[in-house]
């Protein structure tokens, strides 16, 4: 069996793999990505930098900061703040962009910092914007970023990959926006959480890049931690023009040469032929007609055939984000905008994704032409999107925003209605006072489909076990049948907000919200098994350290929620997907309904082979390769961190 594009690109930029070890979904592997970015919450990461004991950035040239979030924030507090990460960023000689030179993801590309075929993250949920180019981009922790910074590495486990089929042509007016929107809502069961996209198909070589990044970047909410489209000429013109443009502006030390790019070209990673893809999605992009999510949810949508005629009024407009703050996005609404003015009551917010795109906006006449129609612009930067500066929305108001988040509350009040759609549909909606088209649109149905494929039966090596780190668990298996089964159930609120609570305390909280009788019920060294999205909800980590605490020796689901296991291992608990087993015991227990079933079966899990013994029966998982037992060994990220830069500090 072949390899898929998104484990080409992590066995590229893994470190301390197994001889011969073929990187798989599932695999928990460390990776040195070739840059990270960090932007307010670089504030944050500075300390946790510190706390690991360090004193030195490991690589100098991975780190790149940029003063996005709150750039309209005058106070001396923030300004405070944000001399201090400037003084950060000289003091250990890195990439930084101050306020007022734009978005961190939007820099990132324009900037040079994503190139075809690498991995490439940020403490950010909208590094899946990188894919656009060819690059795996995803988002990590603060406390991965700090990590990365101290040893060039932290750790990733290897999603599902799902394989996304663009056919057809977009029709006249419409965007990579619509197209986003139209997968969310289309696609809103979840199909892809947790998933890495791969898009290919015909339809790919129609897409412009400010396309590619619009779904690239909505991937996250779409529910996915990469979305990759291929390495083709349309990506390559564009490195070509940023090339050109730092030879231009003369650059001491460009970050993208053509030298560059044909390097990163060649070595571009493609697909084999008989890659495996858990699902596969096809879409047909000449379905798709402007569309708007909402309200307050990507996954509710409506085509603008439908909602215009409701006249839904609306009372802000924001076209700026990292979404859709790009050129074409600001000529798509000048060129409606131009010579009109926007409908009285209606503010209009603008603001570019970088200075050099408000610059381009400038010269060819497009801002000036949304100001002279109303619009108020704002510096360079998220602003209202993620809450902050001015425009936010007041109760009771409506907005039309070409932002990616639609979160109640998120944009201003709670009270608030917010609908996200493309940047033309936003203008002709400013324009109108109402959602409207940018142009007469007809009812079309949106044409996709979806096929999950069963995972071929592969033989692999076992995995050589570090010393410390157990050969195996035996234990009681607790079937726990639930889907989605969040960490609220498994630890409630009432205890997550209290501070320093004891071990004991925390064990005996452990899922008192999905089932009371559970602590009746479990003994030390049980194994607990779950559902799908295991661990879902929120990211608190004591639904991971409580069932530590509590004694039990791991947990087995069909599927957990990328947080969860993250949090898990991050604290020294061992969590596996084995679907297999978990569709073999609710076959066997489905007369049950208790909320935690007591199998009367007892697991061995053989952690090198990557196989748990039921009943006689055997089913395999992704064996523990080095960085996941590193992590359990050491006892979790923070201490496993520690060692490693007092080993560096000595070398």
């Amino acid at each position: 069996m072949g390899q898929n594009r998104i484990e080409k690109i992590t066995e590229r930029f893994a470190v301390d793999l197994e001889p011969g070890h073929r990187v798989r979904a599932g695999d928990i592997v460390k990776v040195r990505p070739r840059h990270v970015l960090t932007h307010d919450n670089t504030g944050a990461v500075m300390p946790k930098f510190e706390q690991l004991g360090a004193s030195r950035i490991f690589d100098p040239s991975q780190p790149m900061l940029a003063l996005d979030h709150d750039v309209q924030n005058r106070s001396e507090k923030n300004l405070a703040k944000y001399r201090s990460i400037e003084a950060f960023a000289r003091q250990h000689g890195l990439a930084f962009f101050p306020a007022g030179h734009g978005i961190g993801h939007q820099l990132m590309i324009e900037e040079g910092f994503v190139l075809p075929g690498t991995f490439v993250v940020a403490s950010d949920s909208h590094a899946n914007s990188y894919g656009a180019l060819g690059a795996l981009g995803t988002p990590v922790v603060r406390t991965d970023a700090a990590s990365i910074w101290a040893t060039g590495e932290t750790w990733w486990q290897v999603p599902e990959v799902i394989r996304v089929r663009l056919e057809g042509e977009l029709r006249g007016g419409v965007t990579g926006k619509d197209v986003i929107i139209a997968l969310c809502g289309h696609f809103n069961r979840d199909e892809v959480l947790n998933a890495a996209l791969e898009f290919e198909g015909p339809g790919v070589a129609g897409l412009s890049i400010d396309d590619r990044i619009a779904v690239a970047n909505m991937t996250t909410e779409w529910g996915a931690l990469a979305g990759v489209f291929p390495y083709d000429g349309v990506a390559e013109a564009y490195l070509r023009a940023r090339a050109a443009a730092m030879r231009e502006r003369r650059d001491p030390n460009p970050r993208l040469t053509d030298e560059l790019i044909d390097r990163f070209g060649r070595d571009n990673p493609l697909p084999d032929g008989d890659a495996f893809y858990s699902k596969e999605i096809f879409f047909d992009l000449s379905s798709v007609t402007p569309h708007v999510s909402g309200p307050d949810d990507v996954k509710h949508f409506a085509s603008l055939a439908e909602i215009e005629p409701r006249q839904v009024k609306v009372d802000r407009a924001y076209l700026l984000s990292c979404v859709n703050g790009r050129l074409s996005d600001l000529a798509a609404a000048a060129a409606l905008a131009r010579g009109k003015k926007f409908a009285p009551g209606v503010k209009v917010y603008l603001a570019a994704a970088s200075a050099h795109i408000e610059q381009q906006a400038r010269q060819s006449g497009d801002w000036q032409a949304l100001l002279e129609a109303g619009a108020i612009a704002l510096p360079p930067g998220c602003g209202a999107c993620i809450g902050l500066g001015e425009g936010l929305l007041e109760a009771g108001e409506v907005g039309i925003s070409a932002t990616n988040r639609n979160f109640k509350g998120r944009m201003g009040s709670a009270e608030a209605k917010v609908y996200l759609g493309s940047p033309a549909v936003v203008a002709a909606s400013a324009l109108r006072g109402y959602i409207a088209a940018p142009a007469p649109v007809e009812t079309r149905p949106l044409v996709g489909s979806i096929r999950s494929n069963p995972r071929p039966v592969e033989k692999r090596p076992p995995a050589a076990l570090r010393s410390g780190f157990p050969p195996g668990a035996e234990g009681r298996l607790l079937l726990m049948p639930r889907d989605n089964l969040n960490t609220d159930g498994i630890y409630g609120k009432e205890f997550t907000y209290q501070d320093n609570l004891p071990p004991a305390e925390m064990a005996a909280a452990a899922f008192k919200n999905y089932d009371p009788h559970f602590q009746s019920l479990a003994r030390a060294g049980d194994i607990v098994v779950g559902g799908q999205n295991f661990g879902c909800g929120s990211s608190r980590e004591q639904a991971a350290t409580a069932l530590k605490h509590r004694g039990v020796a791991l947990v087995i689901a069909a599927s957990f929620s990328q947080t969860y296991s993250r949090n898990a291992f991050n604290n020294g608990f061992i969590v596996i997907e084995c679907p297999a087993l978990v569709e073999a015991l609710r076959a066997q227990f489905e007369q049950r309904t208790e909320p935690t079933v007591d199998t009367g079966l007892v697991a061995k899990v053989d952690f090198a082979a990557g196989a748990i013994e039921v009943a006689g029966q055997r089913y395999a998982f992704p064996p523990l390769g080095s960085a996941a037992q590193e992590l359990v060994t050491a006892g979790g990220l923070e201490e496993m961190l520690r060692r490693r830069v007092a080993a560096l500090a000595k070398a």
